[in-house]
C-alpha cells in the first residue's frame, strides 16, 4: 500500500522573525533535512505544501525532486487558513493527482511538519510499519501519553479533514476518532518538538548545542 508524506511547510514564520525553513541545519537547511529524513525511511512520494517565501521553498523542493521522490502544492489560504488549510490542500492533491503523476493511489498520508527537524527517521518507519500491519484508519506517535507527528490518516478519512473548518484543529479531529486511533510509543520527545522562536532554533541547533 503507497504512503505519502504531506510536509507542512505554508507557515509566515512571525515568531522565528525570518523563514524558519530555510535556516541551517548541518550542511542543509531544514525543509531539507526533514525531507531527508523521509526519504531515509522509505516514503516514496513526499508533498510539500508551501505557503510563504513560496519561491525559496519550491527551489528547495526541485533540487531535492532531482534525485527523490519530492514535489509541492501551493496552499493560496495559507495566510489565514491556518494550519487545517494545508493539511486540506495536501490532502486535496493527494486525492486528485495530475494525470503526469507516476504516483499510484495513495492508501495513507503521513502529516509531517516542515520545522521539525528533530523527527527521527525510526519515528517515521514506525508510523508506517504500524499502519501496513495494521491497517488502522489513524496511526500516532506518543511520547510519555503525549501526541506528536508526524500522523498518518488513512484515505477513508480524508474527506472528512477536508470538510472541516476553522477553528476545527487536527486535535479535535483526532479526539472525534479516539477509538480508532492506534498509538505507537516511542522513546523520543522529538516527536512533538518544532522551531517556532530563535530560542528553539538555538537550542535543538546542533552547531549550538
Amino acid at each position: 500500500m503507497m504512503i505519502s508524506a504531506i510536509i507542512l511547510a505554508a507557515g509566515e514564520s512571525r515568531r522565528m522573525g525570518q523563514p524558519k525553513m530555510l535556516l541551517p541545519w548541518g550542511n542543509v537547511n531544514v525543509l531539507e533535512h526533514v525531507i531527508s529524513v523521509f526519504v531515509r525511511a522509505g516514503i516514496e512520494d513526499i508533498l510539500v505544501v508551501t505557503g510563504a517565501v513560496r519561491e525559496q521553498i519550491e527551489e528547495t523542493v526541485v533540487q531535492y525532486g532531482k534525485h527523490y521522490p519530492v514535489r509541492s502544492v501551493h496552499n493560496k489560504n495559507y495566510s489565514h487558513g491556518e494550519m487545517l488549510s494545508s493539511r486540506q490542500c495536501g490532502l486535496r492533491a493527494l486525492t486528485h493527482p495530475p494525470l503526469s503523476s507516476p504516483v499510484g493511489v495513495t492508501a495513507a498520508a503521513l502529516i509531517g511538519l516542515g520545522d521539525q527537524p528533530q523527527v527521527q527517521e525510526r519515528s517515521v518507519r514506525l508510523v508506517c510499519k504500524a499502519f501496513l500491519q495494521t491497517e488502522s484508519l489513524l496511526v500516532v506517535p506518543s511520547f510519555q501519553m503525549r501526541r506528536g507527528h508526524p500522523w498518518l490518516v488513512a484515505r477513508p478519512l480524508w474527506a472528512e479533514v477536508l470538510e472541516m473548518h476553522p477553528p476545527q484543529s487536527a486535535r479535535n479531529f483526532l479526539n472525534a476518532h479516539s477509538d480508532d486511533i492506534h498509538y505507537v510509543n516511542t522513546d523520543t520527545p522529538s516527536i512533538f518538538a518544532d522551531l517556532d522562536t530563535p530560542e528553539d532554533y538555538q537550542a535543538a541547533h546542533p552547531d549550538y548545542r
